[in-house]
């Protein structure tokens, strides 16, 4: 008896086999006929009200499509929109600020390196063509085609390095 009365009290949620021991319990039996009436008209009562929500809800959805379809918006454009939140939302965290000062900070060292570096190379590159051209002891090799391709490639390569460079001081200049 009073394991029964234990059982009665437990709080643990119902387990499988539980649950079918519930599900085929008969309670009709502990309750009167005017329970009965009462609890079968509420259910009616439930399920018609279950019914209107769904249609009340589906003419609602309804709506919402035909409102978005007159002011152009569709799916992707939804998506595009959630797309420019997120990011936006994303460039306004502290990590990505903190991120971004980093790089920036980390790519204009770079760029001012890769402009010594271009410099110094273009430095050496001019004394050399101007030692070259100005010996003579070697005026057989400088006027040699293989010389001359050389020289002529350093010059492009040279003037390409210095292009590159003058772009990224412009752009970074134009990001301050």
């Amino acid at each position: 008896m009073e394991a029964q009365a234990q059982g009665l009290l437990e709080t643990d949620p119902l387990q499988g086999r539980d649950e079918s021991t519930v599900a085929s319990a008969d309670f009709s039996s502990m309750l009167s006929e005017e329970e009965k009436e009462e609890l079968k008209a509420e259910l009616v009562q439930l399920e018609d009200e279950i019914t209107t929500l769904r249609q009340v809800l589906s003419a609602k959805e309804r709506h919402l499509v035909e409102i978005k379809q007159k002011l152009g918006m569709n799916l992707m454009n939804e998506l595009k929109q959630n797309f420019s939140k997120s990011w936006h939302d994303m460039q306004t965290t502290t990590a990505y600020k903190k991120t971004h000062e980093t790089l920036s900070h980390a790519g204009q060292k770079a760029t001012a390196a890769f402009s010594n570096v271009g410099t110094a190379i273009s430095k050496k590159f001019g004394d050399m063509r101007y030692s070259i051209r100005h010996s003579i002891s070697m005026p057989a090799m400088r006027n040699s085609p293989t010389f001359k391709s050389f020289e002529e490639r350093v010059e492009t390569t040279v003037t390409s390095l210095k292009v590159v460079f003058r772009r990224r001081r412009y752009e970074e200049a134009k990001e301050e």
